[in-house]
């Protein structure tokens, strides 16, 4: 044996401690390829909204909505994938199953949303519909001392002859 001090085999002469992995898996950060392919994808996906908004392609513009929220959606996953290098093994998949949740969240709260304000604007409203044809109960027709009426009209110009 000698007298000085041996090193481990697995540490090389020079490397401090801090250079081991210490059991954390590294995601990839990206190339200059990934990088790249990304920011030309970014610009096609801009541009071509653009380029259907100003050119005005479609007629209705619900239909114009609908595609540019498509490519935004498609935009969104180009951005997380090449410059945010979200997939399924960084962070040992958590912040992709944060993201699904997340995801769920959204559409959920969105859609909700849509269908309790389309409700509530049909419900809520129907004097300032253009065609209501509301119409009184039998019941209340053959009452011998209100005079009839057949829809909203009838009433309202019962309510200014008052």
């Amino acid at each position: 044996m000698s007298g000085g001090h041996q090193q481990h085999p697995a540490r090389a002469v020079g490397h401090g401690d801090h250079d081991g992995h210490h059991g954390h898996t590294h995601a990839d950060h990206g190339s200059l390829k990934s990088y790249t392919t990304g920011f030309v994808l970014a610009v096609i996906l801009t541009a071509i909204p653009f380029w259907l908004v100003m050119a005005k392609v479609f007629d209705k513009s619900s239909t114009t909505g609908l595609v540019l929220l498509g490519f935004a959606a498609v935009q969104i996953v180009v951005h997380m994938v090449y410059f945010l290098h979200m997939n399924t093994k960084s962070e040992g998949g958590w912040s992709m199953l944060a993201l699904i949740f997340t995801i769920m969240l959204v559409f959920i709260m969105l859609s909700g949303s849509l269908w309790v304000m389309y409700h509530l604007n049909h419900n809520m409203m129907p004097g300032m519909m253009p065609d209501t044809t509301e119409v009184v109960p039998e019941s209340m027709q053959k009452m011998p001392d209100m005079p009839k009426m057949h829809n909203m009209q009838d009433m309202q110009h019962m309510q200014n002859m008052q």
